[in-house]
C-alpha cells in the first residue's frame, strides 16, 4: 500500500533525519524545501520537490502529484537567528505556515505533525525556583515565549489547532536541543554556518577541524563554560539534549498516532533529567578518548537559566516514545559526522573556504 508523507523543510537537519527514519519504516517521504537553509545533499530518502510552502499553486501541484496521507512540518528558520527585524520570524514561520496549512487542508490533507520548540515556555525560573529542584517542564506549564522566534512558533501551533474545527488534526512536538547524527553512510547531519550550537562548538576544535573553517564558523579553539555556581548538582547549567534519531522516531510515532485516529494534542520530548555542561564535557572525553581535555570557566551570562529540561511522561504514555540513545552516543555519532568528508565538503561550500587554505 502506498504511504507517501509530505515533509516540509525535509532538507534540514531534523527534516532529513525524519525522512531517513520514515524511509526505513516503509513510508514514502516526499521532501518539500526551498533550500533557503536546507541542503540539496540531504534529500536522498525519497522524492524531492523544490519550492516554497507559501506558494499555493506549487503546494497544490505537489499534493496532486503524490496524494500524501499526512504532513510533517519542519519548514521554518532553522534556529532563532539574531535579526534587526524580528518580524522576519513571523513571516517565515507563522505566516507561511498558515498559508501552507490552509492549502493542504483544501487539498484534503488533514493530518499534520508540527515540529516546534520548548522555547515557547520562556523563562522557566518560576517553575524551577531558586534551587532548580523541581522536575522537568510539562505540557501544563503555561507558554510564555520570551523572543520573537518562540512567539512565532507558538502562533504557528495555534493556527494548526484552530483548523481542528474542519476535521484537521495536528500533533505539536516541543523539545529543546537535538544532537547526534544518522550513521555516516546516510550522509546527513548538522551543518550550520555560522555555528552557535553547543555540541559542535565543543567537538569541532577537538577533532582538528581546519582553522579556516573554525574561523568561518565563529568557533574558538577553547571551550568555555559560563558559570559554575548554578543551583545544580555540579554547579554548571542543566540543558536538555535528545538524539536526532530519537526525535525523528517521535515524529514517526506521532504520525502513526494521527493516522490511527488520534486527536489534536501537544507533547514535550525531553530527557526528563537533562545534562549539565560538565556531563557533556565528560561524555566528550569518553566518546573521543580525550581524558585530559579541560574546559575553561567564565562568569555566567546575565540571562542564563540554571535549568532548561523538558519532560516526556505524556509522550511516553500516549505515543509510546522515550529516547533510546545515551549522551555518549549523541557525542560519538556527532563526532563521526563531523569527521566525515561529506560534512567537510558541506562546510567548504557553505563558507566559501578552500581545503588548501
Amino acid at each position: 500500500m502506498s504511504s507517501p508523507i509530505l515533509i516540509s523543510g525535509g532538507a534540514g537537519y531534523l527534516g532529513s533525519h525524519a525522512a531517513y527514519t520514515l524511509k526505513n519504516e516503509g513510508f514514502e517521504p516526499v521532501v518539500l524545501d526551498n533550500l533557503s537553509t536546507g541542503n540539496a545533499w540531504a534529500t536522498s530518502f525519497g522524492a524531492f520537490e523544490q519550492g516554497d510552502i507559501a506558494d499555493v499553486d506549487f503546494v497544490r501541484s505537489v499534493c496532486d502529484k503524490y496524494a500524501p496521507l499526512a504532513v510533517i512540518h519542519f519548514a521554518s528558520l532553522s534556529e532563532p537567528l539574531p535579526s534587526d527585524d524580528p518580524t522576519c520570524f513571523f513571516a517565515d514561520q507563522r505566516e507561511k505556515a498558515s498559508i501552507f496549512f490552509k492549502t493542504i487542508n483544501a487539498c484534503g490533507i488533514k493530518r499534520v505533525v508540527l515540529s516546534s520548540t520548548a522555547d515557547v515556555y520562556g523563562d522557566l525560573s518560576a517553575v524551577y525556583g531558586a534551587t532548580g529542584a523541581i522536575g522537568p517542564v510539562s505540557e501544563v506549564y503555561p507558554a510564555k515565549p520570551g523572543s520573537p522566534y518562540a512567539l512565532s512558533m507558538l502562533e504557528t501551533e495555534a493556527y494548526a489547532r484552530m483548523l481542528d474545527v474542519d476535521g484537521f488534526r495536528s500533533i505539536t512536538l516541543r523539545f529543546f536541543n537535538a544532537a547526534g547524527a544518522a550513521p555516516v553512510e546516510a550522509q546527513i547531519g548538522e551543518a550550520h554556518a555560522p555555528e552557535n550550537h553547543l555540541i559542535p562548538r565543543l567537538l569541532l576544535p577537538l577533532l582538528n577541524t581546519p582553522d579556516n573553517l573554525l574561523n568561518a564558523l565563529g568557533i574558538k579553539k577553547t571551550f568555555v563554560i559560563h558559570g559554575d555556581d548554578f543551583p545544580t548538582p555540579d554547579g554548571t547549567a542543566l540543558r536538555d539534549f535528545v538524539h536526532v534519531l530519537d526525535l525523528a522516531d517521535a515524529h514517526r510515532l506521532a504520525l502513526t498516532y494521527l493516522l490511527k485516529g488520534g486527536r489534536t494534542d501537544v507533547f514535550n520530548l525531553g530527557s526528563n533529567t537533562g545534562f549539565s555542561l560538565l556531563d557533556i564535557v565528560n561524555a566528550a572525553r569518553k566518546a573521543l578518548n580525550r581524558p585530559n581535555f579541560t574546559p575553561k570557566f567564565a562568569p555566567r551570562d546575565e540571562d542564563d537559566q540554571p535549568k532548561l529540561v523538558a519532560g516526556r511522561s505524556k509522550a511516553e504514555k500516549i505515543l509510546g516514545w522515550r529516547p533510546e540513545r545515551s549522551l555518549v552516543s549523541m557525542i560519538a555519532d556527532a563526532a563521526a559526522w563531523y569527521r566525515s568528508p561529506f560534512y567537510l565538503e558541506a562546510l567548504y561550500a557553505k563558507t566559501g573556504q578552500s581545503p588548501s587554505a
